[in-house]
């Protein structure tokens, strides 16, 4: 029942139909992640999930390791810091107000499709349905017993909180950090939360021998962190999305819909997967009210969405991030001189722009620089 699951649940109970989530913790249930939600998640969610944001941000610093900083802000937020337990925990009660029954401290041990329905085992029960959202994560049992032969891109993550309080850190308020020099084929960032900051460091491109190397050297080097007591960061797999052979495999079978980061929807760039959680969940929701009431004759319809709305998007983004962490000192460089491709960056997160809207406007403005550097006309 997380933003995938919950944003499903929420959806399929509203349109009448009989639905039971499955969490496998009590909630609310802490949750391993940097919490970063992109303001366009203003476009998808009711006003009162800022309730539970703790931080609104309107100003990035960039850095490579930890020097070479610049800065770039905006008025209107770019993004929004939530804490997962809290979070998660907000979603699930409106799948409850919905009318879905969620049953807690339940983990899913095995997953079966039959001919006329899908048998689910928990580590209590045993139930039956006419269908089954696979919500359940990066190391999904759903994907797992019914999507035989799918193989996704699995990278990783290292993150912990620190206590603090805003006169304790050098970091401004609203401001977050993102460090490209600090791990090879990812970054390091600081998100600032109500009494904590969130750290961490993620690897998007490649293969990260020893990640926790390169967590504890970004800890003790990040000025933000200066006389904190930083604890040893937790591990969490990163589902990316793993490109056209990935794409070959479907998310649907007969009676299964895999969403989230069961289905690897997570951005290449930043490693984004909230939004694409909630956004995919509801797609896979209507898709199913429309099987139910035999309105089309299969799930399909998901994959041509997922297709439409995140593949075509994801390709372009995944050629982004092969520069970006190919080259990271050149890229923080050819951006700490034009801040206005990242200003258009941030409308990306803000919902005014897509990944294939900015490839093409960021190009036209790199070859007007290169023409203004020649002395073209």
């Amino acid at each position: 029942m997380g933003p995938a699951g919950a944003s499903a649940a929420a959806e399929l109970a509203r349109a009448g139909l009989s639905v039971l989530g499955l969490e496998w913790k009590a909630m609310p249930r802490y949750k391993v992640c940097g919490g970063a939600l992109s303001a366009r998640m203003d476009k998808i969610l009711e006003p009162d999930y800022h309730g539970v944001v703790e931080d609104t941000i309107h100003r990035v610093r960039f850095q490579f390791a930890g020097a070479e900083t610049f800065e770039i802000s905006s008025p209107e937020p770019m993004a929004y810091m939530v804490m997962r337990d809290r979070f998660d925990a907000y979603l699930c009660g409106k799948a409850l107000e919905a009318g879905a029954e969620v049953r807690e401290n339940e983990r899913v041990v095995k997953v079966r499709e039959c001919t006329d329905r899908v048998e689910v085992e928990t580590e209590r029960e045993r139930y039956w349905a006419k269908v089954v959202v696979g919500a359940d994560g990066a190391n999904s049992v759903v994907a797992r017993a019914l999507f035989a032969g799918r193989r996704g891109t699995m990278l990783g993550a290292l993150e912990g909180e620190v206590p603090w309080s805003g006169a304790s850190s050098c970091l401004a308020a609203g401001t977050i950090v993102l460090d490209l020099g600090v791990v090879k084929g990812g970054y390091g960032w600081v998100f600032p939360k109500e009494r904590r900051l969130s750290v961490g460091v993620a690897g998007l491109q490649g293969r990260h021998r020893n990640p926790r190397s390169a967590y504890q050297g970004f800890v003790r080097a990040e000025p933000a962190l200066g006389g904190l007591e930083v604890p040893d960061g937790l591990g969490h797999p990163i589902p990316l999305y793993g490109g056209k052979v990935a794409e070959q495999h479907p998310l649907t079978t007969s009676r299964s819909l895999l969403v989230g980061d069961a289905a690897h929807l997570v951005d290449p760039v930043l490693g984004e997967g909230i939004y694409y959680a909630v956004l995919s969940g509801r797609l896979a929701a209507r898709t199913t009210v429309d099987y139910l009431k035999m309105l089309t004759p299969d799930l399909r319809a998901y994959d041509a969405q997922v297709v439409k709305e995140f593949y075509s998007e994801f390709r372009t983004a995944a050629r982004m991030a092969w520069t970006l962490y190919t080259f990271p000192r050149l890229a923080h460089e050819a951006l700490r001189r034009r801040p206005d491709i990242l200003h258009l960056y941030a409308d990306i997160l803000k919902g005014r722009e897509t990944y294939q809207s900015f490839y093409a406007n960021a190009r036209a403005r790199a070859k007007e620089s290169f023409a203004q550097l020649l002395g073209s006309p």
